[in-house]
């Protein structure tokens, strides 16, 4: 029986190897289902199997999870079977997890923490050890319990010391670092993380780096993560140069992969025929032995690469090679995201940083691919048109969760693109689509919420509805936690106050950026600081305060050119700056800095600014007496304000207008309690993509919208005179 055993065995792997799952799960349970009882070890075995087939290739949980119950009770009978114990506790693990079933799944590892500790299995006891620990940080995670999930991950990193396994080394401290930087209570535990890692990824040989893609990228992003938050541009960008290199490096590789593929598979298909003679199929088995050895060596895989251990599973499920980029080699091969999300992200981070460039075909079709790809990841996983968060697959929220927080950054920056691009039709389009999935996905998508009002506002100032600018800007501070959002949204509403222009207004909108200045330098980084110093300007320019005004803006100006690089920001501060020195008669500066914010306001299509810019040179040639330059502007001021006026006549009498401006809060499903703990489940209802989120590591309470992880436009908010 044990030769029929292993025969089903490999005819199950055959089928699997071929994509054809439901063959392959038949063969399996054949040997479960048989009247002829089999040794308990070779049902265990063939249970595990089972379980690890239904959970990498299907949705059925719980039929996996009944599965590896079956198993736990044959192996209580059985002294030994150390490995088969363990894996029967890694997938009941995934299982839980699957299912969000958190204290189940902390039981589960706990337990397998224990036996790894008494087995005296030597270096497979501690692989398992690794294990347990990492899935037990991610479980952690996801109740909030951020100190206990580091410590987790510091006993794994010390157990992989004690082997000598650097890469496993690089793992945990990575992961450490993942953890730092999404709780970020210190900015110098997050540094020394940032430290540790560098230390142990240089220490690295080439090979090991090459044998870990999946690593790399992790390792790099968390460090643009990192550097983006503390506002450190410069050393970012080489990141970003690094990552993409990275990422066309590997699509090559992978399209290499495809073709030897596809030329294997050909080549099968030809062998098995059995008209060949021996000359021609002596000649395509040395072929065939040729292109197999290409394969494995462009997927990395060695002769001793094959799997002894249950692979680690470092945060979602096993999926096809294809699809993975593993974090270290078998038998901790887990992934961090999907190859595909890590693509998108890559896209994404190219559109962080050429957009405050003004690069705006660049991030356009980077845009472009990064939603493509999601859209077909997303229709893979079950959101199709009309599905909404409760018609999920269990096993497909946290995934889901992911790519479509993904997709909400792209399209909040085509929103913000179109806005600065004065293309305020298909600003509306992208900021509707925000909408529409929200609206779906309320739950998964709960950290989007105060975005979305945020959006409306920039959108409404844009329009010149003051007003109701104000009004949604102050309903996004109501709808966060993080204290930086809340502060932008002060300071954006105190922007619409100050351009309704009456005494009322301008008091709230002093009233707003008062209590930011206050607290200014206990935010990270000088995103807050830069634009309250913006507004601040403002405000004191309405009071006739020139002087401090002049301080304050020349103050934020050196600051968002030196770390931020944001020209937007820069062409509005030189804007305000030149009109300062207009009212103090200094006519020869005003001149040379309002050039200097036409050249930007040209380069980032931003016709508000042209406009705003011109109004102040018209005035500029009415001091200085110079009557036809002041013909020559006011004519072409003219031309711009009636294309301008177009546009906006455009999107006011769009169906969408009164909706994205009207005081109103977004209207979703009101999920009943049986609905609400499935969606919630799902770790991905408080993703926050300010850290895009990964080793199953969710954030345990909404924090700062991915927007904060941009540069920030103000200059969609204000007025286009002053």
């Amino acid at each position: 029986m044990e030769a029929v055993a292993e025969g089903l065995w490999a005819l199950a792997e055959q089928h699997e190897q071929q994509r054809e799952i439901r063959e392959a799960v038949k063969c399996l349970e054949a040997i479960c289902q048989s009247a002829v009882s089999f040794l308990p070890i070779i049902e265990i075995k063939t249970r595990l199997r089972l379980a690890a087939l239904l959970i990498k290739h299907s949705h059925n949980v719980n039929h996996a999870k009944s599965h590896l119950e079956r198993s736990q009770l044959l192996l209580k009978s059985i002294p030994s079977c150390f490995e088969l114990k363990c894996r029967a506790y890694s997938l009941l693990s995934q299982c839980y997890h699957l299912v969000g079933a958190i204290p189940s799944q902390k039981q589960m590892l706990n337990k397998g923490l224990e036996l790894a500790a008494v087995s005296g299995e030597g270096f497979a006891g501690k692989l398992w050890s690794c294990n347990f620990n990492s899935q037990l940080a991610n479980a952690l995670i996801i109740e909030g319990d951020y100190h206990g999930s580091v410590s987790a991950l510091q006993q794994g990193l010390t157990i992989a010391v004690e082997m000598f396994y650097p890469e496993l080394q690089m793992f945990f401290a990575t992961s450490i670092l993942h953890v730092r930087v999404m709780q970020w209570d210190s900015t110098l535990l997050v540094e020394d993380s940032v430290n540790g890692c560098s230390l142990i990824w240089e220490s690295l040989e080439p090979e090991k780096k090459q044998q870990c893609p999946g690593l790399l990228f992790y390792y790099e992003l968390l460090q643009l993560f990192y550097l983006l938050r503390i506002c450190d541009y410069k050393t970012a960008a080489q990141h970003i140069d690094k990552l993409d290199a990275a990422m066309k490096s590997d699509l090559q590789r992978m399209q290499h992969i495809r073709d030897l593929t596809n030329e294997l598979k050909a080549l099968n298909q030809t062998l098995s025929r059995s008209d060949l003679n021996y000359k021609d199929r002596s000649a395509l088995a040395e072929k065939q032995t040729n292109l197999e050895e290409q394969l494995s060596n462009y997927r990395g895989e060695t002769s001793t690469g094959k799997e002894t251990l249950e692979p680690a599973y470092f945060g979602n499920v096993k999926r096809a090679w294809a699809e993975k980029l593993e974090l270290a080699p078998p038998p901790i091969d887990g992934e961090w995201l999907p190859r595909s999300a890590v693509y998108a992200l890559v896209d994404l981070m190219v559109v962080v940083f050429s957009r405050p460039k003004g690069l705006f075909k660049e991030c356009l079709k980077r845009i472009e691919s990064g939603v493509q790809i999601i859209q077909e990841e997303l229709v893979e996983l079950g959101v199709t048109e009309g599905i909404t968060e409760v018609e999920l697959q269990h096993s497909a929220i946290w995934m889901a969760g992911v790519y479509l927080m993904l997709l909400m950054q792209f399209l909040e920056n085509k929103v913000a693109i179109d806005l600065t691009r004065s293309e305020f039709v298909e600003a509306q389009e992208a900021l509707v689509q925000m909408r529409n999935w929200f609206i779906r996905f309320p739950t998964i998508l709960q950290a989007c919420e105060s975005t979305v009002e945020m959006l409306r506002g920039q959108y409404a100032h844009s329009a010149g509805c003051y007003d109701d600018a104000a009004f949604h800007f102050l309903e996004a501070s109501k709808l966060t936690q993080s204290k930086s959002l809340q502060a932008m949204s002060h300071i954006y509403a105190a922007v619409s106050f100050i351009c309704m222009g009456d005494a009322e207004s301008s008091s709230k909108a002093v009233d707003l950026i008062g209590p930011v200045l206050a607290v200014i330098d206990s935010f990270v980084g000088v995103r807050e600081k830069t634009t309250a110093l913006y507004t601040y300007g403002f405000i004191l320019m309405r009071q006739q305060n020139l002087q401090e005004a002049r301080i304050r803006l020349a103050s934020g100006l050196q600051i968002t050119h030196t770390y931020l690089g944001n020209l937007q920001l820069v062409s509005q501060y030189l804007t305000v700056l030149g009109n300062l020195a207009l009212a103090l008669h200094d006519t020869g500066q005003a001149r040379e800095i309002l050039r200097s914010a036409l050249t930007l306001a040209k380069k980032l299509y931003d016709i508000p600014t042209q406009n705003w810019v011109l109004s102040n040179m018209t005035a500029l040639y009415q001091q200085t007496g110079e009557r036809g330059s002041e013909m020559e502007n006011t004519t072409y001021l003219s031309r711009k304000a009636d294309d301008l006026q177009q546009r906006l006549d455009a999107a006011r009498s769009n169906v969408h207008h009164d909706e994205l401006i009207g005081r109103v809060k977004l209207q979703v499903h009101q999920l009943s309690e049986h609905e609400m703990k499935q969606a919630i489940a799902g770790p991905s209802k408080t993703i926050d993509l300010d850290i895009p989120e990964s080793v199953g590591l969710p954030a345990a309470s909404p924090m700062r919208s991915s927007a904060r992880l941009m540069d920030v436009d103000i200059g969609r908010l204000r007025k286009r005179r002053l």
